[in-house]
């Protein structure tokens, strides 16, 4: 049980510190987004706003099963950009150069992520969305 806190909480302090690389290297982010998309900064931010959302939610028991579960999603969602990242050889958002190998790791080593995130948080409780007018619940 301790090792699954700990990997928790490992992986929402990573999670709100990729939120904030996401705003000191914007414009190494939105080159990661392909060019058919709109308002490239303006993803950046959201998706960085969001890793800062869902770690805090994953730190609070009572929304940590729902945000595992939106955590994954999230991470399946910016898949693609990895992908095209490597794809396209762009940098990572930091970076002047890198290698096509470490390019190719960061879409591959998603999986491992979702994996990650959907395991500490899977014993989590349901936090029930509804109240009765007495206090009581249903």
């Amino acid at each position: 049980m301790i090792l699954k806190t700990i990997g928790l909480y490992l992986f929402a302090g990573a999670l709100f510190f990729a939120g904030i690389l996401h705003f000191v290297y914007d414009s190494g982010f939105q080159a990661m987004i392909p060019e058919f998309l709109p308002f490239k900064y303006e993803l950046v931010y959201i998706t960085g706003i969001t890793e800062w959302l869902l770690s805090l939610l994953l730190i609070f028991p009572h929304t940590r099963k729902a945000a595992g579960i939106a955590t994954a999603l999230f991470l399946v969602l910016v898949l693609p950009a990895n992908i095209y990242a490597a794809a396209m050889n762009i940098p990572a958002p930091w970076a002047e150069d890198t290698s096509r190998t470490a390019l190719w790791i960061r879409p591959l080593f998603q999986p491992l992520l979702i994996w990650w995130v959907l395991v500490v948080t899977k014993d989590a409780p349901w936090r029930r969305t509804y109240d009765t007018l007495d206090g009581k619940e249903g």
